[in-house]
């Protein structure tokens, strides 16, 4: 069974996430006070894998769920693997694959902070169908 590990927020783009209790998903626009947050684009919530964080921790990182700039750390659930179009549920909440991976600009706040950066080969991102509160601990699954 695939698990939410961690839920994090942050009021501004570029930046780290906060870890938080519980996240309201909000339908066709994202997560309730999060800078990615917008009806306007397809990369409403960002997640990566558990199992990413700990390759930067073997590579010597001090790095934490929310370092990554991402919305959802999860773990047993292998996010490249799913295509563009996948609609996954998080707890109560649905959304829809819509990105894998990101380009990077430019070298970013996280990328000197943590000294690199797996979200932009390793994170996807979500538009969300049907909203719900989100909290760590909640399954993770495939709808097919």
């Amino acid at each position: 069974m695939a698990i939410v590990v961690a839920v994090s927020v942050s009021a501004k783009k570029g930046m780290r996430k906060q870890n938080v209790d519980s996240a309201a998903f909000l339908a066709n626009f994202g997560i309730e006070g999060d800078a990615h947050a917008s009806s306007e684009w397809h990369r409403q919530v960002s997640l990566l894998a558990i199992e990413s964080i700990e390759k930067m921790r073997k590579a010597g990182l001090n790095v934490n769920p929310g370092d990554f700039a991402e919305n959802i750390t999860t773990e047993g659930i292998d996010l490249l693997k799913l295509p563009i179009g996948t609609k996954l549920r998080i707890g109560p909440a649905t959304g829809e694959v819509s990105q894998i991976g990101k380009e990077c600009h430019s070298r970013c706040a996280i990328y000197y902070q943590a000294g690199d950066c797996v979200m932009p080969k390793e994170g996807i991102f979500i538009k969300v169908l049907q909203g719900g509160v989100v909290r760590p601990g909640d399954e993770v699954s495939v709808i097919a």
